[in-house]
């Protein structure tokens, strides 16, 4: 969205919007509240959604592998931040510029994809819980990324 308004703003300069232009812009206007809403709940009720994937997701790792699980939790929690920056800016792109290509080296070096797609099925799981459908297809696209990203060779 950032990029798509900033052009938008800049051929406004020299001229008014073409009616093309102008529904772009009010696509973006129209949704921002929505965006804006699902952005704030993540962030109010981060712990909440991550405290119950912990609890499932440590109970079936053995004990040598939870510093492993640490580690994993903690990428999906930036993992939901970036989702969820990307899906306020209405950018995919921003997702995979800012964060995924140095992280896949970290899920390799890891040998934790296991418990990584576990974090992630949990999460999208945890989503559908709290959040409606609508919000789900606004945030869903960018933590299928990650996911595909993370965890393809």
């Amino acid at each position: 969205m950032q990029s798509d308004v900033n052009s938008l703003l800049v051929q406004a300069e020299n001229r008014y919007l073409k009616p093309e232009e102008l529904q772009e812009f009010k696509r973006h206007a129209s949704t921002m509240a929505q965006r804006l809403k699902i952005y704030e709940f993540l962030r109010d009720r981060e712990a909440a959604i991550f405290e119950p994937i912990l609890k499932q997701v440590q109970a079936g790792v053995p004990e040598e592998r939870l510093p492993i699980l640490e580690q994993s939790l903690q990428r999906w929690i930036l993992i939901l931040r970036h989702c969820a920056m990307a899906m306020l800016l209405d950018d995919a792109d921003a997702l995979e510029n800012n964060l995924l290509g140095w992280l896949k080296g970290l899920v390799a070096t890891h040998h934790s994809q296991d418990i990584e797609t576990q974090i992630h099925q949990l999460l999208l799981a945890r989503l559908q819980e709290l959040l409606s459908p609508k919000a789900i297809k606004y945030l869903q696209p960018s933590l299928d990324r990650a996911k595909e990203i993370l965890l393809t060779d």
